[in-house]
């Protein structure tokens, strides 16, 4: 606020409102992760917007959606990249035993515990199917 950047500040406002939506509606506080998946489901809804307003050809709009979603992934913990995410499973697999694709639930289940925000959860399932198969 004292930056003057309203921006960032209406940003983080709904962020704030999601959060006390969330809370009355089911009646428990917020933690971090809790928040971390209002976060990416705030960046899933700009991402959403993002596509209907190109196809509307709404470029002020684009640009106002992009830069919110800059500011929420200024919020998220680091992401893994791609060999990082498959030690992680690597290492699930081992600790599991998993030994086909009917195991996949029994990885999956394992790495969203230990991998919650800090990783795509689509390129997570894609790499414990190689893994697996």
């Amino acid at each position: 606020m004292l930056d003057k950047n309203v921006l960032v500040r209406d940003t983080i406002r709904m962020f704030l409102s999601e959060v006390q939506k969330f809370e009355i509606d089911s009646k428990e506080t917020v933690d971090d992760a809790k928040s971390l998946q209002i976060i990416n489901k705030m960046i899933k809804q700009r991402n959403d917007s993002i596509e209907q307003f190109k196809k509307g050809g709404r470029d002020d709009l684009v640009a106002k959606e992009l830069s919110e979603v800059e500011v929420l992934n200024k919020y998220k913990p680091v992401q893994l990249d791609e060999s990082q995410i498959t030690e992680n499973v690597k290492e699930a697999i081992a600790s599991s035993g998993a030994s086909s694709m009917q195991d996949i639930g029994t990885v999956m289940g394992i790495l969203k515990k230990s991998l919650a925000g800090s990783a795509d959860m689509g390129l997570v399932s894609k790499v414990v199917k190689d893994q697996l198969s």
